[in-house]
């Protein structure tokens, strides 16, 4: 009863208690008025001071209370600390709707103070990622360019060689460059999909073409499993989906073992298709999973690096997924190989 009251009830409590009061206080006049049956002048006495107290009370925080707390929710509104919020507020309901707004903004500012700190440390980690992974192509080229100036161009037994390691630097420069395009762009929500049907394994028959000469350099064979043989179209944006097939399928390339096998298996899932790209290599410590599609994250920094990418392949990968509202995860055993998984929606 007591929480949130009006401006009128907060007079009219108040009024009660001035005139109980004032009744305990003139008690024994008012007493003396009942004996001697002038009943109805202590009545006038006591009402008049009740309705005298009511409408000085009201007026007196309507004045100087809810004048100013009508103020302030005024200028919250004025600089939009709340979107939508009206601007006025009924004098019945001041209070309750000046406590919910303050707290609603207190809630709206620790949340604000959060996201800024961690834009913040993930601006400062994403520099410094940024700056380490040029830094290494750069520093070689520069390394290559300077030798061949100095007189290793008319060197014959290390131009050639040195102007080939400057191209290939070049190349994981443009590929840096390529992916922090890319990510930025799904990252602001810029990725504009295609939602078209496809047959998915037909798709991932092209992509292992693309990757047949990779795999014949390491005698890798490309499967599928059984159930491959039935129909699975699904209805997804097919260039974005075939760079994920890219993406997984490469890698599991790169890191698998000579002779090794790549698999690809389709399972439906109610109304998605769950497309796994498996591997039979070394496998990555589990201490590693959780962090594979954060940006720039190598579970093998030397051999990563050495083999090639930018290091943002598996990052772009997620975004992809999750702007077509699906998920992507990832299992590995040491020894045994390495499975990545991801849904796409059945078509219908």
């Amino acid at each position: 009863m007591f929480k949130n009251p009006t401006l009128r009830e907060i007079a009219l409590y108040s009024s009660i208690l001035i005139t109980a009061i004032f009744l305990g206080i003139y008690g024994i006049s008012v007493a003396i008025d009942l004996q001697t049956n002038n009943v109805l002048l202590s009545i006038l006495l006591v009402l008049t001071c009740f309705i005298a107290s009511y409408f000085v009370v009201l007026f007196i925080v309507k004045i100087f209370v809810h004048e100013r707390i009508k103020l302030i929710y005024k200028n919250i509104h004025t600089v939009k600390l709340r979107e939508g919020a009206q601007a006025s507020i009924a004098s019945n309901n001041a209070m309750d709707q000046v406590e919910k707004d303050v707290n609603d903004f207190v809630t709206d500012q620790v949340q604000e103070i959060k996201s800024l700190k961690s834009m913040e440390n993930y601006r400062r980690e994403f520099l410094g990622n940024v700056s380490h992974e040029l830094k290494t192509p750069i520093f070689n080229i520069q390394g290559y360019v300077h030798t061949l100036i100095e007189g290793g161009v008319y060197d014959s037994n290390i131009n050639i060689d040195y102007l080939q390691r400057a191209a290939k630097n070049a190349d994981r420069l443009k590929i840096i460059v390529d992916d922090l395009t890319e990510i930025s762009k799904l990252e602001s929500g810029q990725l504009q999909l295609d939602m078209e049907e496809f047959d998915i394994k037909r798709l991932v028959e092209e992509v292992y073409k693309d990757q047949e000469f990779s795999a014949l350099a390491k005698k890798i064979s490309f499967v599928f499993n059984d159930a491959a043989d039935k129909n699975f179209r699904v209805k997804a944006d097919k260039k974005s989906i075939r760079q994920v097939l890219m993406n997984l399928v490469s890698n599991a390339v790169k890191y698998n073992k000579e002779g090794g096998r790549v698999k690809t298996s389709f399972y439906v899932m109610g109304q998605n298709i769950l497309i796994e790209v498996s591997d039979n290599g070394s496998g990555i410590e589990k201490k590693h999973l959780s962090h594979l599609f954060e940006r720039f994250y190598r579970a093998d920094t030397h051999r990563s690096r050495k083999i090639g990418g930018s290091g943002l392949g598996l990052s772009i990968v997620k975004h992809i997924i999750e702007a077509h509202q699906q998920t992507i995860n990832v299992r590995s055993t040491i020894n045994l190989g390495t499975t990545f998984g991801f849904t796409v929606k059945k078509a219908n």
